[in-house]
């Protein structure tokens, strides 16, 4: 089996922490990885690392918060090196972070190989809703799609809702998807948070990447009329996730809105385990985007008896059921209240949910790889 890493290879080498995509293909290289060897793409090449490096490569992108560039320099560098001219034998490739896909050659690669490539789809959002993704993201997913469709042995994807999109997709174009499973993501292994609060004052927590279908904006807009209409009595904000793409207005109000100052925290490089303390201790995650393909802050935080406050879509409800509280994601007005409902100390409304949380029971990696390995034998590849 080959694991394309290009994708986290270059990400560790940059420094930047991992995102949810990068977090399940961390997960596909600890299940895996006995029975496979990196693939990186690197200076026009594909190069396949031999067996021990493979190894050191697994285990540099699996050591949390370690500087382990240098170590996967080496190993691949030193393939790179020493396989010019080499082929290799029919392999299951896996992808399981989009990287590559938009590349013209990516699939005639592949078949001169003899590879059975198997893909994991993680949603449609830049087809389906264009507006929220960085200019010319539209295409570029499109030919992702171009390819899973004109190479792939299978498909793996998070959710009924991305199947079904991409089910759509395909037939609209015209394109054979290849067989698909749908194998729910399970939550993030934590460390132990610290068992005292790092504030005083009651807060909520909003998980992932600054940018437009987060919909950060709205709560930033609620944050600032509660300074106004409560002063210091207002809970506080902690925005955890990098700044992403065309998110200047949030930047704006972040570090030039003068009330919103010590009120709204921004922790854009954390750690699991602070991380783990700030999720634990939140009156609850809001989660108010406008599209999501899956919704990994959901299963983590119902995980950890986190109390989540989300907008009413279809993926939500799949995956979380009935136990969060749900609205529009436009609906300012609603989400002021909730928020105020929920910060305090008696909130029948928060005391509700934890009720509802008791029937929650979160996907687990085991289930997730038994789907997985399911359908690689039906398609009579893997080990």
């Amino acid at each position: 089996m080959l694991i394309d890493v290009t994708r986290l290879a270059d990400r560790r080498l940059q420094g930047t922490l991992p995102t949810g995509v990068d977090r399940v293909s961390l997960e596909y290289i600890r299940h895996f990885r006995a029975h496979a060897r990196a693939l990186v793409r690197v200076g026009g090449r594909w190069v396949v690392v031999n067996n021990g490096d493979s190894q050191r490569v697994f285990d540099a992108l699996l050591e949390p918060g370690e500087d382990t560039s240098n170590e996967i320099r080496w190993c691949v560098g030193r393939s790179y090196a020493l396989s010019w001219g080499g082929g290799s034998r029919p392999s299951v490739l896996l992808n399981t972070g989009h990287s590559g896909l938009d590349s013209d050659t990516y699939a005639a690669h592949v078949r001169r190989q003899g590879w059975k490539p198997i893909f994991f789809l993680h949603d449609l959002i830049p087809i389906s809703y264009p507006e929220y993704g960085r200019p010319g993201e539209a295409d570029r997913h499109c030919r992702r799609l171009m390819t899973i469709c004109a190479s792939g042995q299978g498909l793996i994807v998070n959710s009924a809702a991305t199947r079904e999109a991409a089910e759509a997709y395909a037939l609209r174009c015209g394109w054979p998807l290849p067989p698909c499973v749908v194998a729910p993501l399970a939550p993030a292994p934590l460390p132990k948070p610290d068992t005292h609060s790092p504030l005083e004052k009651p807060y909520f927590v909003i998980l992932g990447t600054i940018e437009p279908r987060k919909n950060h904006l709205l709560l930033l807009h609620l944050w600032r009329q509660l300074a106004h209409e409560m002063g210091e009595a207002a809970p506080h904000l902690v925005i955890i996730g990098r700044r992403g793409w065309e998110c200047e207005q949030v930047v704006d109000l972040l570090e030039r809105c003068t009330v919103l100052r010590g009120l709204v925290i921004e922790r854009s490089y954390c750690r699991d385990a602070e991380l783990s303390t700030w999720l634990r201790h939140a009156q609850a995650l809001l989660f108010p985007s406008f599209a999501e393909g899956y919704g990994l802050p959901i299963v983590e935080a119902l995980s950890h008896q986190v109390p989540v406050i989300a907008s009413n879509l279809p993926v939500f409800r799949e995956i979380a059921q009935e136990i969060p509280d749900y609205l529009d994601p436009h609906d300012g007005a609603g989400w002021k209240q909730a928020i105020l409902d929920y910060a305090q100390p008696l909130s029948l409304a928060r005391s509700a949910q934890f009720r509802r949380m008791r029937a929650f029971r979160p996907p687990t990696w085991d289930e997730h790889f038994s789907i997985v390995e399911q359908l690689m034998r039906r398609l009579h590849v893997g080990n």
